[in-house]
């Protein structure tokens, strides 16, 4: 799947969870807006760093490749997309690029918004070293994030059990994104997926959250008191 704003449709989720310091598990998944507003800051900020641990939200990771006609230069990128469950919207997704020929790769998220931008983010392997990246853009339904790396942190990646991003809220409080990394070493030496499959799971994917989407909506309307969608 290809690392886009659309498939982080509940990145804005993940947003009043990030301000607040609430954990995933404590709130049920609505339809989201554009640009969240932010809640109103807690009473008392939480202490220490809060650990969201994500499950993926695609039944695998996913290979593709292709040309950069203007680099003139063949890349691949395996990626994955996590959520707050396996049935549940995405709510970041990590892609892992691979520029034939080049020694450098590169780890390229896309994040909730309502983060912290300056100090940039943080990765490990595990209980690893850890190493730094930095924000590139954002939109209204998440922001990209990268880091340039060598071959020893992709080998690292491809023997390991979780990969842990670091990232601070707005209350400056640490947020570890744990992201498990089964079945990536496996993609990433693997053959890239036929474009045509590609298309075919993006649509069904599309149609899938619509199908939630739709759902959350009416159960929202069917609450007593609710005002009807407009």
């Amino acid at each position: 799947m290809s690392l886009s704003t659309k498939r982080l449709g509940a990145a804005a989720l993940a947003a009043s969870l990030l301000l607040s310091g609430a954990t995933f598990a404590q709130q049920k998944p609505a339809t989201p807006p554009a640009a969240p507003a932010a809640p109103a800051a807690p009473a008392q900020a939480p202490q220490g760093p809060l650990r969201v641990e994500l499950q993926p939200s695609q039944g695998e990771w996913t290979k593709v490749c292709g040309r950069d006609q203007a680099a003139g230069k063949d890349i691949c990128y395996t990626t994955r997309d996590f959520g707050q469950a396996a049935d549940q919207p995405p709510v970041l997704a990590l892609a892992v690029y691979d520029v034939k020929g080049d020694d450098q790769r590169i780890v390229r998220l896309l994040l909730p918004v309502a983060l912290m931008l300056r100090p940039g983010f943080r990765f490990s392997v595990d209980k690893g070293a850890t190493q730094e990246g930095s924000f590139e853009i954002c939109f209204p339904n998440g922001c990209f994030a990268e880091s340039k790396v060598k071959g020893p942190t992709i080998d690292q990646m491809k023997k390991g059990t979780s990969l842990n991003v670091m990232v601070k809220n707005q209350a400056n409080n640490e947020v570890n994104f744990v992201l498990p990394l089964a079945g990536f070493a496996k993609a990433f030496d693997g053959a890239p997926i036929d474009p045509k499959v590609l298309e075919e799971q993006q649509k069904q994917l599309e149609q899938e959250l619509q199908k939630r989407a739709e759902e959350q909506r009416k159960a929202i309307e069917a609450q007593p008191g609710a005002a009807p969608a407009k």
